[in-house]
């Protein structure tokens, strides 16, 4: 009985180590996302809702479309990692409080895929337009999309006279 009780310990102790050595392979790529997710949370945050319609110019999207976006986004592109559909639905038109609730809800569904990731399924390949990419590629294209949209989105801010979150600290 004894011996048993040592293997099942040993046993479950090497997988607990190997589980977290392949979770912290992605610890880099999921730092990258927390990072913009969290300025991206804050810019929305940030922005007063009377100016979620505002257009710097009348051709592109408005602060709260570009929002939605993003939330969209992150919602289609973490699916395509997780394997698992996911749709926020976010519109434009939406409020202020839906907007920011909607983003915090894509950016959780993108935190679970990260944590998700395993060397095996990293490399797992899904359709993603009209090309295959690994799902870290994905994962990894998501974080530059919003790096991306986040640099759109500070002219917004800045032309209302709102200093961006990243350039306050």
């Amino acid at each position: 009985m004894k011996r048993y009780s040592i293997t099942i310990f040993t046993g479950a102790f090497l997988f607990a180590a190997t589980t977290q050595a392949e979770n912290a392979h992605f610890a880099e790529g999921k730092q990258a996302f927390t990072s913009i997710k969290t300025s991206l949370v804050q810019m929305a945050e940030s922005m007063p809702e009377e100016n979620y319609s505002f257009k710097p110019t009348p051709d592109i999207r408005s602060f709260g479309e570009m929002v939605a976006h993003v939330a969209n986004a992150q919602a289609g592109l973490c699916s395509m990692a997780a394997a698992e559909k996911k749709s926020v639905n976010a519109k434009g038109t939406m409020s202020k409080a839906e907007l920011v609730s909607t983003l915090k809800d894509s950016a959780a569904f993108c935190d679970a895929a990260w944590d998700g990731l395993t060397d095996a399924t990293a490399a797992e390949t899904v359709k993603m337009g009209k090309t295959e990419r690994s799902k870290l590629g994905v994962m990894t294209f998501n974080s530059m999309h919003d790096n991306e949209e986040y640099g759109y989105m500070a002219v917004y801010l800045r032309l209302k006279g709102i200093v961006p979150p990243t350039s306050t600290k």
